[in-house]
């Protein structure tokens, strides 16, 4: 998943961006409100982090901003003050969840995880879909008890079709939220056409997908219960 970290201690920003690297996330980084702004209103994120204590910028102010242009993004705070108005101010903008510093990089984890669960209402670490069981803790696709033999981006893009299970993802959102924001210019929707065609050959060996659909024209979901 996509994630912004909005940060002005650089070296914090930057050990909590490697952190989530190492947990399988995309991270962009912003040192200033302006930079933030900028970053929010042109591209895709599932999570942003945010410190109230910007230099240039109350940092509220960017979660009215994001909720105005229509981003579905979930905002974790995290900042050193410790009023209880500030906390209260962001949840009733509508932040989702309030870390106070200095915190665990494992609590950081832990708070993206359980706003995922609930935004994605995810219940369960295993999916099923058809004969097959996505397990999402351990990543690993299996089949009848067969491991099914993925690489890292085709798993990442099938988990993110399926905690968006029954919505109709874009191959524009599939790419920025897989693979990093691009420019328009760079982008080309053969890209995950073809990541998606080799994920289907992979499946198909094992058994039918009928549950991974293409829209013509638009792009692909993971539909059924």
């Amino acid at each position: 998943m996509n994630v912004l970290i909005v940060e002005d201690e650089r070296s914090l920003a930057k050990e909590i961006a490697s952190f989530l690297k190492s947990e399988n996330f995309l991270c962009d980084l912003a040192y200033t409100g302006r930079e933030a702004s900028e970053k929010i209103a042109v591209n895709l994120y599932d999570f942003i982090l945010l410190d109230l204590g910007l230099p240039d910028y109350n940092g509220l102010d960017l979660i009215k901003e994001a909720r105005k242009t229509g981003s579905e993004a979930s905002f974790i705070i995290i900042t050193a003050r410790g009023a209880v108005e500030d906390k209260v101010k962001g949840l009733d903008l509508g932040a989702d969840d309030y870390l106070a510093k200095p915190f665990a990089l494992v609590e950081l984890l832990s708070r993206i995880n359980a706003v995922a669960r609930r935004k994605f209402n995810i219940t369960s670490q295993n999916v099923e879909l058809g004969e097959f069981v996505m397990e999402i803790q351990s990543r690993r696709l299996t089949c009848k008890g067969n491991l099914v033999d993925l690489t890292k981006k085709e798993f990442d893009l099938l988990h993110y079709l399926v905690i968006n299970r029954d919505k109709v993802l874009t191959r524009q959102q599939l790419y920025e939220h897989i693979w990093g924001n691009i420019l328009d210019d760079q982008y080309d929707s053969n890209f995950i056409d073809v990541h998606i065609k080799n994920l289907r050959k992979k499946l198909n060996f094992h058994a039918p997908s009928p549950w991974l659909e293409t829209i013509r024209g638009v792009g692909y979901k993971i539909s059924g219960d």
